[in-house]
């Protein structure tokens, strides 16, 4: 899915989750409503699984939590698996190597929010030294 993004046309940014079981939903109602209220519309969104596909088709498949990351480097074909990242390696004091929460569970939808901001800087600047 192709959404509008602040980073550029350099950008295409998807999202996919590595199980099933929502598939084809929109994100959680209260999430949602949080990220909002920071100019962020999720409206579109609708999940949808890895598929392997996704590791030829993207530069960089990043993981949320550590959970994620295994998931995806025991579902990735060995020549890509160095597009594998986790997304706390992005995030700089005091989320630095931490995952990222999945407000579902804590309802601390600010706090992961917060945590994708700072992190989500830290990878656009990194990517944006890849392409210059």
């Amino acid at each position: 899915m192709l959404m509008a993004n602040p980073y550029g046309p350099h950008f295409h940014i998807d999202s996919a989750g590595t199980g099933s079981w929502h598939v084809g939903e929109p994100p959680y109602g209260p999430m949602q409503r949080a990220a909002r209220l920071r100019g962020i519309d999720m409206s579109d969104l609708r999940a949808r699984q890895v598929t392997q596909n996704d590791f030829r088709d993207f530069d960089v498949i990043i993981a949320m939590d550590r959970d994620n990351l295994a998931s995806l480097r025991k579902s990735c074909p060995p020549a890509l698996a160095h597009k594998i990242a986790f997304m706390g390696d992005f995030a700089t004091a005091p989320y630095r190597g931490q995952d990222v929460p999945d407000p579902y569970y804590t309802r601390d939808f600010d706090a992961t929010l917060d945590m994708l901001e700072n992190a989500i800087t830290g990878l656009v600047t990194h990517l944006q030294t890849q392409i210059d």
